[in-house]
């Protein structure tokens, strides 16, 4: 079964995540098939706090 989850990465007390799609036997920060976002809980200055690229998530909701 294919799963859209959040992937943690950035530094200690500074999170970003992106928004993958995986395999639902991997790990949340292991393999996955696709990026298919962004998304930073703490924008700073110009930075969005979300971005999602809605045509693959789409195609991913198609395939199950």
């Amino acid at each position: 079964m294919v799963v859209i989850r959040l992937a943690r990465f950035g530094t200690k007390h500074l999170p970003k995540y992106r928004v993958t799609v995986a395999d639902q036997k991997y790990a949340a920060t292991g393999r996955f098939l696709e990026v298919v976002g962004h998304y930073n809980p703490k924008p700073m200055g110009k930075d969005k706090g979300l971005t999602l690229e809605m045509d693959k998530i789409n195609a991913w909701l198609k395939k199950g």
